[in-house]
């Protein structure tokens, strides 16, 4: 068991080095240079740098990325849980060495292929970090925690944070750099959507022989609620239970692994929910 979990978390690490990669790429060889901001966290420090450009106190993107990332990550070990938040962090870090080491240099003068290309390449990275189970920090784990504290739909949260910055690209680089950045963002869902599930909000129906542990392990785990229906195999005319379980997309991967580790013969089924009324978040017992 021992060496299956250092497997699992050997890959996660290695995905997660190869996320920051593709987003340092990104930064520095595609949206920096040309002057167009990212979503997020990312964009406020690209903003932040901009406006310390032209003064003594200049700070590079990536240093300002951590360090806006800190307060974030100490919120997120306190109320959404220490692994996804470690590996958050560690994802925050490799960026910001990453964009130390790589040339800040344009492949290309063109804004346009610079605004796509850039919001590909940096979405390649996002989607891979968020499908196994981590993130690259900033709205990501603030969508956890707002999620964790009271289910409140983040769309707007997201909304008002990239409108902010694309209206702030707008004063600082003109409203044609604006319109880029408004379609590096576009570009940047559009790619994460395709790599990993695009809904906050998901259902999960699990057909098991082994109900009881795997309600603990997600009771435990995961501090969602589980509702349990007795079901019986078409096929095999054998008693099972059928698990529904409502969760946030950042959870899929460790519902995955718990499923995996529990029942590996357990068929799931992954749906799109798209609202939810009455208790989602069941609190943490003292």
């Amino acid at each position: 068991m021992k060496g299956k979990t250092f497997y699992q978390d050997l890959k996660v690490m290695t995905l997660v080095t190869i996320g920051a990669l593709l987003n340092a790429a990104a930064m520095n060889l595609f949206l920096i240079p040309a002057n167009v901001l990212a979503g997020g966290v990312t964009g406020i420090a690209q903003l932040i740098s901009a406006l310390l450009a032209p003064t003594s106190f200049h700070l590079s993107t990536g240093v300002l990325l951590l360090l806006l990332n800190i307060p974030v990550a100490y919120a997120g070990w306190i109320k959404v849980g220490h692994r996804f938040t470690l590996y958050s962090s560690i994802s925050v870090v490799l960026t910001t060495l990453f964009m130390a080491v790589i040339p800040l240099h344009p492949l290309t003068n063109d804004i346009l292929l610079n605004a796509v290309f850039g919001g590909v390449v940096q979405a390649i990275g996002v989607g891979l970090t968020l499908k196994f189970g981590a993130s690259t920090g900033g709205m990501d784990i603030i969508a956890m925690i707002l999620t964790r504290m009271k289910d409140r739909p983040i769309g707007f949260y997201m909304f008002a944070l990239n409108s902010l910055i694309i209206v702030s690209a707008g004063f600082l680089f003109g409203w044609r750099r604006a319109l880029y950045t408004l379609l590096q963002l576009y570009v940047s869902i559009r790619v994460i959507d395709a790599i990993h599930t695009s809904y906050v909000k998901l259902t999960a129906w699990v057909v098991t022989s082994k109900a009881s542990e795997l309600q603990r392990a997600i009771a435990t785990q995961m501090y969602r609620g589980v509702t349990k229906i007795p079901a019986k195999g078409g096929y095999t005319n054998q008693d099972k239970d059928v698990l529904m379980i409502v969760l946030t997309r950042y959870e899929l991967y460790l519902l995955k692994r718990i499923i995996k580790e529990i029942d590996p013969r357990a068929f799931t089924n992954i749906v799109e929910t798209t609202d939810v009324y009455g208790l989602f978040v069941r609190k943490k017992e003292s």
